[in-house]
């Protein structure tokens, strides 16, 4: 109990940086903007055609898309960019704890704001859906418009019949707010293995993370290389497979009549991938080289 005591501790002084910081601030802010901006179409196609919506279809119909979920993604790049945090009171932590204590609360500090981040995200859909929304857990006539016909497709908005058919709203929101929270953690883990073994490479391995995921979309790839249908659905399967991003994106996985993976597989995909990268943190750690702000590059025994 002692060490969880501690481990406590430093989360909450991780989390008292929050307060006025404009670097929390500004990934809050932009996170809010970009669900602002991405979840407009589907509010102004509610509004155009004076239909209802269920109020979590704005984040099932912004977030199940793996475009969005990569624009959300990078602001936890602000969020995480300085982790591990090498504050004034770190110094007082590790002769007080030890290496190890510390590094695990920061671990937990990351997890939690992720979650926070998160929760964050699917609030901020719920409150810019207004008025126009009921909180049935049923299909609103929007989405039926939108999946049943092509002006999902034509005006950028991922309203996929076999979400439609195969699942419920709030079922459906739980699953893209699990696979989001998976590939956001798996990222944040990648961040910090790397700001610790190769020193603030982090931001700079988040993006090329983003970017991967990025360029293994197979609707660009077919674009790019005139890739025939047949060749397409391959590609698709395949990308579907290796992709976090693709394994993030809810549509994007077998509901029962294709090869792409289950629901569980990227779960279990995001939370080994998480495990062992943080796992490889906490091993980093032991030879950690600290350097604090005003002090020349020192380095702090294990405890």
């Amino acid at each position: 109990m002692y060490r969880l005591r501690q481990i406590g501790l430093v989360v909450l002084a991780n989390f008292r940086r929050w307060r006025l910081n404009p670097q929390i601030l500004l990934a809050f802010g932009l996170g809010f903007v970009i669900c602002f901006l991405l979840s407009n179409k589907v509010l102004l196609f509610a509004q155009e055609h004076n239909t209802l919506l269920q109020m979590l279809e704005p984040f099932i119909w912004t977030f199940g898309d793996a475009n969005s979920i990569l624009l959300i993604s990078l602001c936890l790049l602000l969020l995480f960019a300085d982790m591990p945090n090498l504050s004034n009171e770190v110094p007082l932590f590790l002769v007080r704890t030890n290496r190890m204590t510390w590094m695990l609360g920061q671990i937990v500090y990351m997890v939690l704001a992720t979650l926070l981040f998160v929760i964050f995200i699917l609030l901020s859909t719920c409150v810019l859906s207004g008025a126009n929304a009921y909180p049935a857990n049923l299909w609103s006539d929007t989405a039926s418009i939108l999946g049943y016909s092509n002006i999902g497709e034509e005006i950028a908005i991922p309203a996929f019949v076999k979400v439609l058919e195969l699942s419920y709203p709030y079922k459906c929101t739980v699953h893209i707010f699990g696979l989001m929270l998976g590939y956001s953690m798996f990222m944040a883990g990648l961040i910090l293995f790397l700001n610790l073994w190769k020193g603030n490479y982090g931001m700079i391995g988040g993006v090329i993370f983003s970017g991967f995921g990025f360029l293994l979309n197979p609707e660009m790839i077919a674009q790019w290389f005139h890739i025939s249908q047949e060749r397409i659905r391959i590609a698709n399967i395949i990308f579907g497979w290796i992709s976090p991003l693709n394994h993030a994106t809810y549509y994007m996985h077998n509901f029962g009549y294709d090869n792409l993976p289950r629901l569980w597989v990227s779960y279990v995909f995001f939370g080994i991938g998480s495990l062992i990268l943080f796992g490889l943190s906490l091993w980093k750690m032991q030879t950690y080289s600290f350097s604090f702000t005003g002090t020349e590059k020192i380095t702090v025994q294990k405890t």
